[in-house]
């Protein structure tokens, strides 16, 4: 883990915070506040780990850029993905409570994150109550989006979970402005998907061409293209009621942009 991340202009480290959630976006005064909590940025490379599970922590992390994972290493040795993050995402705000975690947090793709104290959560949750509820907003959302994860696994056939997945990963971006409703980057792997949808990689690569044949998706290295957002979203049971989206970005994630 590197300090050598570039100085960033007032907000960008916050921008995607709650960014397009009913709560509604933060305002200028509870990003200032989550700003100054903010104690400095760092560069991780894909691969590292963040936080070891079991490790005593002080800080939690704010994800500003790039991909990263909750995962869990089975005794056989195989990494089972319980979460991924994207830029605007606390990625271990629960750790402010538990102090350690029992799973690893690490870096899916290079990444640049926020390092927030806990001290500073602790004046946060003194000083400003309001803030504080947003807050805890974000680890009863993150406890929501695990709970679709473990029903997606427990209901859905192999092809239902990978759309499933697919449609959160479009719902989540576009919320950030990282997807039009149909189009976008997703740097994950066939075996990254197969950890999140429990399948082996061959298994993935056959959904994958079985939805390009059913005309629903294309996925070409890390560029993921929507043919039919709402008959994918049927094949994989998918509303996004759990994100706590805006109204538009919620119909954004089942209709596409031709919905806009």
């Amino acid at each position: 883990m590197s300090d050598d991340a570039a100085p960033m202009s007032l907000h960008t480290r916050t921008e995607n915070v709650l960014r397009n959630r009913t709560p509604g976006n933060l305002t200028r005064e509870e990003r200032d506040v989550l700003e100054s909590a903010i104690s400095g940025t760092r560069v991780m490379r894909a691969g590292q780990i963040a936080v070891r599970q079991g490790r005593e922590v002080d800080a939690s992390t704010v994800l500003i850029e790039g991909l990263m994972t909750r995962h869990i290493d089975a005794r056989d040795g195989r990494r089972h993905l319980v979460g991924i993050y994207l830029p605007g995402d606390f990625v271990d705000l629960h750790a402010y409570a538990l102090k350690r975690l029992d799973h690893d947090v690490g870096a899916l793709t290079d990444v640049t994150i926020g390092i927030v104290p806990h001290s500073a959560l602790e004046r946060i949750q003194t000083d400003y109550p309001h803030l504080t509820r947003r807050l805890w907003f974000l680890t009863l959302l993150d406890a929501a989006q695990h709970r679709q994860w473990v029903l997606r696994l427990a209901s859905l056939n192999a092809i239902g979970r990978v759309a499933h997945f697919l449609c959160e990963m479009n719902a989540r971006l576009a919320a950030i402005g990282r997807s039009d409703g149909e189009r976008f980057d997703l740097p994950m792997t066939q075996v990254d998907i197969g950890e999140v949808c429990s399948l082996t990689n061959v298994h993935v690569s056959r959904v994958l061409r079985e939805l390009r044949e059913l005309g629903l998706c294309t996925m070409r290295a890390s560029s993921v293209e929507l043919h039919d957002v709402p008959r994918l979203a049927q094949l994989g049971n998918f509303d996004p009621h759990y994100l706590y989206l805006n109204d538009a970005t919620a119909r954004l994630a089942v209709s596409g942009k031709g919905s806009l």
